[in-house]
């Protein structure tokens, strides 16, 4: 007898998943499939798990297939597994590709292929849904999106849009979805739009989105000027629809601690805080080829302006820019200087001027430091007058994060307003309009 062992989180079970069960079933005569704990979930990164655990064990049972389930626990798991139920073949969907190779000392290893375009018909009779989210763009962070977004649950990537038909047909291919080069088809086809398009394209994608009801999470920044953002805003609230900003940082968990220990009177009232981010990147890159809204400000900016928000608000009192310009006049390096009520600020970006990029917030009773990647954040140290004085914080952060913005996108579509302080309405706005100033200045030659 050919034994056949399989494992999955099987939350909101969909097509997709009937499907995988009925091939690995087909590869043998008995099949075990190890259902995962909402805990070992959360350990290895998947989030917003929905239905409970006997529930999911309950759904794989009804399909038929399956002639033993067992619950997964634990990393390492699978191995001790496959010796005590003297399996002869571990299968994955390809999704997993070469992730798994490791368990061929065990047992033979199959990869099968992944239902496209999963049907949410089954969803659909227990009044729940799987959101189907088209990207537009398919660029490095469009990348990146998609294996994260599979990392969450009540979502998947079906479909990408772009007006060049052949990066949308390598995308669409890499990641076994859809591919459009007409938008109005695009947009019929999809529940959700993520929009990871050149900075200029947004607003116009977004625009378009909303007005076929579309819940729409965008990358940074939103718009470059003010008054765009606060009119998709308005449209968005008008219609009931979600209109989200994807600064990565504002939904991570460490960012979240750090910005509680911040204002909570450990360090005294906040008067200085410093937020700088720098990479070099390629000339040959778009980010410093695109004269008009290419650079260091418009591509980091919205990091390093997000601490200062969140911790001295959106009012500030007047904000300066010193640039480093390269040969084409983009900037390379930029300081936007900033006075508010309380204090004084800076936010320090760069592609081709490399500098420490840490997080400092500064207090009237001592300090808070997180070293680069801050963005990332991990870790972070407070500091006092007393050096000998060091409290040490630290966080998880999974993958490349979008899978935080990702969840919380989903909750406020589902209801769930508990996220939206994270980055308000008025911070986008806020931020738009520095962006905007910058962009006038540059134009301008003012800076």
């Amino acid at each position: 007898m050919t034994k056949v062992i399989t494992y999955g989180t099987f939350d909101l079970f969909h097509e997709g998943h009937y499907r995988l069960l009925q091939r690995a079933k087909a590869l043998g005569d008995y099949l075990i499939v190890g259902v995962t704990t909402e805990k070992y979930d959360m350990e290895r990164g998947k989030l917003n798990v929905v239905d409970s655990l006997p529930i999911r064990i309950e759904n794989v049972k009804k399909t038929g297939f399956v002639d033993e389930v067992i619950v997964e626990e634990s990393l390492g798991q699978k191995i001790n597994d496959v010796q005590k139920y003297h399996i002869d073949i571990f299968t994955v969907g390809s999704d997993w590709v070469g992730l798994f190779d490791y368990m061929s000392d065990y047992c033979k290893v199959v990869y099968l292929d992944r239902t496209k375009n999963i049907s949410s018909t089954m969803l659909r009779e227990q009044n729940k849904r799987i959101q189907k989210i088209g990207i537009i763009g398919s660029g490095r962070i469009a990348n990146r999106f998609v294996p994260e977004s599979k990392l969450v649950s009540g979502v998947s990537a079906q479909a990408v849009y772009n007006p060049h038909k052949e990066s949308a047909g390598r995308f669409a291919e890499k990641w076994e979805i859809d591919a459009y080069d007409d938008l109005n088809a695009f947009l019929r086809d999809v529940d959700v739009v993520y929009v990871a398009s050149p900075h200029e394209t947004h607003y116009e994608y977004i625009k378009a989105s909303l007005e076929h009801g579309k819940h729409v999470l965008c990358e940074k920044p939103m718009t470059l000027k003010k008054a765009r953002t606060e009119e998709l805003f308005a449209y968005a609230k008008a219609h009931k629809l979600i209109l989200f900003e994807g600064i990565k940082t504002a939904y991570c968990p460490g960012f979240e601690k750090l910005l509680g220990i911040a204002c909570s009177g450990t360090i005294g009232n906040i008067r200085y805080i410093d937020a700088c981010f720098t990479k070099l990147q390629k000339t040959t890159d778009r980010e410093l080829s695109d004269r008009e809204y290419g650079g260091s400000f418009t591509e980091l900016g919205s990091y390093c302006l997000l601490p200062i928000m969140k911790l001295f608000g959106n009012a500030y009192e007047d904000v300066r820019f010193d640039v480093i310009h390269d040969g084409n006049g983009l900037d390379i390096f930029t300081r936007a200087s900033f006075t508010f009520p309380r204090g004084i600020a800076t936010a320090t970006c760069g592609l081709g001027v490399k500098s420490e990029g840490r997080l400092l917030i500064a207090g009237t009773k001592g300090y808070i430091v997180v070293e680069a990647p801050w963005w990332k954040t991990t870790y972070f140290e407070v500091h006092y007058e007393d050096a000998s004085q060091v409290e040490k914080y630290s966080e998880r952060f999974l993958g490349d994060g979008l899978r935080y913005e990702i969840r919380d996108f989903l909750n406020m579509i589902g209801g769930n307003n508990k996220s939206d302080f994270k980055l308000t309405r008025g911070e986008s706005v806020a931020m738009a309009g520095i962006m905007e100033k910058f962009l006038e200045q540059e134009k301008r030659g003012l800076v």
